[in-house]
């Protein structure tokens, strides 16, 4: 007999599915934090590679070459960013943009613009885990992650107004205070027990309340291209931008902050 609140087509009728699938992300993504170096940047420059793949394939769905063409150049040119080291080797980052700009598509600016951010957010994922170790890649990964799922949860269950209903009709006010709440909470904790700086709680609500903005764009861009996910790789979840739309956001504000504030140096070593 089917659970009344699993009934297909219900409420909750997906939760299975995702629940399974990311039980998966977080085993593959806590070993490959915990390993760090290499492997960790490998999987980083795949998952950027697939990013863009699927960005190319939403903004220009005739073009089936393209897209493969595209996400292979985005996993080469970060790959070539990370391993160069240098202030002309982020030129190389710029590449997905280029080329989506220059090649027929709705959007190309659109297009290109969120590519550079994709490719930003691999890059500082990798800098980060080298200059925070993997205290700092779990903090941030925490903050988007616990964001999300409080969220989703307080969402569903409370309702209420929508916060941007004509860009992502299904993000409630409550879920969205929510993320931020459980956000700061996650800061706390990492207060107490990574001995970081007190500046970490309003900091991860901020950090937060940018992943929330991540997700936001990425539906801005669905919307505009006319599609309800980016791909179908991940059940329950739809594609892995889908997944990782929170964490781009996250990882662009991070970068742009760390600009002026060494994040980094929060975490008690």
């Amino acid at each position: 007999m089917t659970e009344p609140g699993f009934a297909p087509g219900g409420k909750w009728a997906d939760l299975r599915t995702r629940i399974l699938s990311a039980a998966v992300m977080v085993s593959v993504g806590a070993a490959e934090i915990w390993l760090g170096g290499t492997a960790f940047a490998a999987l980083v420059v795949a998952l950027t590679g697939v990013m863009v793949w699927e960005l190319a394939a939403m903004t220009a769905p005739a073009r089936r070459r393209t897209p493969v063409t595209v996400g292979g150049l985005a996993g080469g040119a970060l790959l070539l960013a990370l391993i160069l080291r240098s202030e002309i080797a982020a030129l190389f980052l710029m590449v997905p943009t280029l080329v989506l700009i220059l090649t027929p598509r709705r959007d190309r600016r659109l297009a290109g613009a969120y590519a550079l951010a994709i490719m930003l957010a691999g890059y500082g994922l990798v800098h980060l885990r080298l200059a925070g170790g993997s205290t700092a890649i779990l903090w941030l990964v925490a903050v988007v992650v616990t964001s999300d799922v409080l969220g989703y949860f307080a969402g569903r269950m409370l309702g209420g107004p929508k916060f941007l209903p004509r860009i992502s009709p299904k993000k409630t006010w409550s879920g969205t205070v929510a993320g931020w709440i459980g956000a700061a909470l996650v800061g706390l904790v990492f207060v107490q027990w990574a001995d970081a700086g007190w500046l970490l709680v309003p900091l991860s609500a901020l950090v937060a309340c940018a992943g929330q903005f991540g997700d936001i764009a990425e539906s801005w861009v669905k919307r505009r291209c006319g599609v309800k996910d980016a791909s179908s790789l991940i059940p329950g979840h739809g594609g892995v931008l889908d997944r990782f739309d929170a964490l781009i956001g996250a990882l662009v504000f991070v970068l742009s902050l760390g600009l002026f504030v060494p994040i980094t140096g929060l975490f008690g070593g």
